[in-house]
């Protein structure tokens, strides 16, 4: 199994979770996404995924991209020590926890928007910053009420067994740290992230602990 992988990619960092979590092995493969002009738009790992974006899994010759669907697929084919609920309701709530992040918050502040913010509109870095810390800041108000008080709110965001809810969101966390946005206002997330990070599977998983870490 190859792991295509950027250290800082919060993508990447969900599907090393993932794999670490269930005890897989595989081979790391850096994509610099600023080194060359990026090279993830080099021929070669523009023929693994023509959008140009990491993560991508080598499953003995099944190529995989999007970071979710190849969390789900890790999950079907190794289903052991599963990252989703038995029940359908379960299932839903953690997907919906999931999506949150990696579909309303994530999106808006990757690093092909940040640079095309900078870069072709022009802004300085203090409004990049603004942008970032906006979204970021009400996204993840809006996970901390999904979370805060709900029944199935656990250890961790369900129940006490961490799986894809917690994936998505210790990566977010590392980079709002990193861009020093607000989380006074999410007890309830930095309480999981705590707890997550306690764990060898998310710790060892951190962009700093990557054999490309800068």
């Amino acid at each position: 199994m190859k792991l295509y992988s950027y250290f800082r990619s919060s993508a990447s960092f969900r599907v090393r979770i993932a794999l670490a979590l269930k005890g897989l092995d595989y081979d790391y493969l850096a994509v610099h996404l600023l080194k060359d002009g990026g090279q993830q738009f080099l021929g070669a790992f523009k023929s693994l995924n023509a959008a140009a974006l990491v993560p991508v899994l080598d499953d003995d010759g099944t190529v995989l991209t999007q970071s979710l669907a190849i969390i789900e697929y890790l999950d079907e084919t190794r289903p052991q020590l599963p990252l989703l609920p038995a029940d359908p309701a379960g299932r839903a709530r953690v997907r919906a926890l999931a999506l949150a992040i990696a579909c309303e918050i994530h999106p808006l502040n990757n690093l092909r928007v940040l640079a095309y913010l900078t870069k072709t509109l022009g802004i300085s870095d203090e409004q990049k910053t603004a942008w970032y810390c906006h979204w970021v800041e009400t996204g993840l108000a809006a996970v901390e009420s999904m979370l805060q008080g709900h029944a199935s709110t656990g250890t961790y965001c369900h129940d006490d067994t961490p799986g894809l809810a917690d994936i998505c969101l210790v990566p977010q966390i590392f980079n709002a740290q990193r861009f020093k946005a607000r989380l006074d206002h999410v007890p309830t997330i930095m309480r999981i992230h705590h707890a997550c990070m306690n764990l060898p599977a998310f710790s060892d998983s951190a962009p700093g602990n990557q054999p490309d870490a800068e």
